[in-house]
Formats: C-alpha cells, structure tokens, sequence
C-alpha cells in the first residue's frame, strides 16, 4: 500500500477514475487527466474548470465529497485540515496528502502523486517545469520579506516553497529563520529589516498597487499563482518572476 508524503498509508484502488481536489495548484496539476470530478471555490485554473465545487480547503463539504464517490481525495499537509482529512478517511476514502516546501520537492511529490494517487503517468509539463527550474546560480543576491497577510502583517518565515523559489531567483528571505513558517510582525519591524525589496503577492491576501506599496520604500507586486503554486504554473513562474522582481 503506498504512502502519502506524511508518511500515512492511503488505500488508493488500483484503478482511480474519480479524483477529488483540495488544493487549487494540484487541481491544476490533475484536471487535464479528466478524472478530476471535484475541487473547492477557490480552484481557478485551469479556467473554465467544469467541476462541483465543495467549498473551502478549511471547511470543505464532506457530505458532498462523499456524494462524489471518489477513488482518492488530494489534500496538502499546509492547507487542509487535518480533523477533514480524518473524517474522509473514517468513511473510506483513500486521502493523498503532499508535503511541499521546496521547488525540487515540488518535482518529486507531484510525480509520486501521479504514479500512486492519480494512477496515471507524469504529464508532459513537469518535464518542462524541471527544465525551466534549472537556473544558473545566481551572480548577486538580495534580501527580501514576504508579506501575505496585512492586518495583521504576515510574513513567509522558514521552510517554505515560496522562500525556496526566491531562493532560486537571488533572494535570501529575512524571515527564513524564524521558528514560524507565517509569522505575524510589526510592520514597523519589517520596514526596519530594510530589505532590498518587498514582494507582495496578489493571494492569499490581494496585495495591488494601491494597497501595499506605498508602505514600502522598494517593492514589487507579483503573481501568488507564479510564486507560490507548484503545478502547470511552474513551466512559466521564473521567467515571469524575473521580470517582475527585475532579476
């Protein structure tokens, strides 16, 4: 029986014709298989997405998941929760669980999934995405902080896929160290940080231009689907990241 990224056992039948997902960048990842039968409100791509929603990825559905009949429901070990995950389990469904927090783990958790979760072989773009991720070490590197989250700030601090992908692009993330993986700081603390720029993402929270940069002396607005998903997006995030982040 093949164990999920945590290490749990997940009963996925050998033949899977009904996926269920959790996680908006897996439910990119898997729609083009066409066993994808369901997602949450917050799936937006691949656009145009003709699936039953089953709300959030902290308060899905599960009376409607259960309707579904899924072969396997894909979840994230960061995004879902896991009383949610348990009670799909309790009513025998196999849940997938991925761990991803670096982008070549990203690489690694995708392919197990489609191989084990999905029963289904490794889309071509992963190939491609591989490709794209294989950067040159960078010439210069320049510190960065990350908010999500405004009111209460909040920061990407240690051991996360984002601080990863900024990683790969030149940037040390400030906040890398802190015992927290979304810590809440001061934001008279981070502008004190003084990093060489603040890279404000539209989501989780939707940072745009007329709320975020003016709290900064030196930031850039950029894609949370190019920053922080790990999926089809992944072919195209460094190239869009270096031009916004003006690598």
């Amino acid at each position: 029986m093949p164990s999920d990224d945590t290490g749990a056992e997940a009963r996925v039948p050998a033949e899977v014709g009904r996926i269920v997902s959790l996680v908006p960048s897996l439910t990119e990842s898997v729609a083009a298989t066409g066993k994808l039968v369901g997602a949450t409100d917050w799936c937006t791509h691949p656009p145009g997405l003709d699936v039953v929603r089953v709300r959030g990825t902290k308060n899905p559905d599960l009376d409607r998941i259960r309707e579904l009949r899924p072969d396997v429901v894909l979840a994230n070990e960061e995004e879902n929760r896991e009383p949610d995950l348990l009670a799909l389990r309790e009513s025998g469904i196999a849940v997938w669980v991925t761990r991803i927090r670096t982008v070549e783990e990203a690489f690694t958790s995708l392919a197990r999934m489609f191989e084990l979760a999905c029963r289904t072989p490794s889309p071509a773009w992963l190939d491609r995405a591989r490709a794209a991720w294989d950067l040159p070490e960078p010439e210069a590197r320049r510190t960065v902080v990350v908010p999500i989250w405004r009111r209460p700030w909040m920061v990407v601090g240690r051991d996360t896929f984002t601080g990863d992908v900024l990683r790969r692009l030149g940037f040390d993330n400030l906040y890398a160290g802190h015992a927290e993986r979304y810590p809440k700081i001061p934001l008279a603390e981070i502008v004190a940080k003084d990093p060489d720029l603040v890279v404000l993402p539209d989501e989780p929270y939707a940072f745009h231009a007329q709320d975020g940069p003016e709290c900064f002396a030196r930031s850039a607005l950029v894609s949370g689907r190019a920053l922080t998903w790990y999926g089809p997006s992944m072919v195209e995030a460094p190239a869009l990241l270096k031009g916004w982040l003006g690598v």
